[in-house]
């Protein structure tokens, strides 16, 4: 994972880079690798997807299955459990670690932010915030994950929802900003 560089004396509000050249030109070998091999690939070809993304650094377990139109800042701050699902048009943008627990859906166009600013810095600094969800958890279509979230076991983030604290296990979350709607009871097979 590469840090941001000290906004003091990169000055990115006039133009300014927040990270390294080595990391521009990976995210720069990165897109144009997603956009050249996989972007265009029909759906059941998660299996090449999985082996794109782990040689860009991301680790990807067995059967997890990421869409050919998801958008990814760099894999290298990924990690995927096993069986998980990242839908169509989902955006991961890590530029902090994000973590994604085996069996968890993240729907289509839902979005996941890793990082955010120091609003206090005249500087503006970027500061990274990881996120993490756990396993079996459920991030709905178009909702919102926020910076330094913690999403435990077997949470749901409703369709829309914007979630800007930690949500509890077994707990289903609505609204902007999310607040608890009720437990969730996961029937015994």
């Amino acid at each position: 994972m590469s840090e941001p560089l000290d906004a003091r004396s990169t000055r990115p509000m006039e133009g300014g880079a927040s990270f390294s050249l080595a990391n521009r030109l990976t995210r720069v070998a990165w897109g144009l690798a997603w956009l050249m091999f996989a972007r265009f690939t029909p759906p059941p070809l998660h299996g090449w997807r999985r082996l794109i993304l782990r040689a860009f650094g991301a680790r990807v377990a067995k059967g997890a299955r990421v869409h050919a139109s998801v958008s990814i800042w760099l894999p290298a701050n990924l990690e995927l459990g096993e069986n998980c699902l990242i839908g169509p048009r989902a955006r991961i943008y890590n530029q902090g670690q994000i973590r994604i627990g085996a069996r968890t859906i993240v729907s289509q166009g839902a979005q996941l932010c890793a990082s955010t600013h120091d609003v206090n810095d005249p500087h503006f600094q970027l500061v990274l915030r990881p996120i993490t969800i756990g396993e079996q958890c459920w991030v709905a279509a178009d909702a919102f994950v926020g910076p330094g979230v913690t999403m435990h076991d077997r949470s749901v983030l409703a369709a829309r929802a914007v979630l800007f604290t930690d949500a509890q296990a077994d707990t289903i979350y609505r609204g902007n900003p999310a607040e608890v709607l009720k437990p969730r009871r996961l029937r015994a097979d």
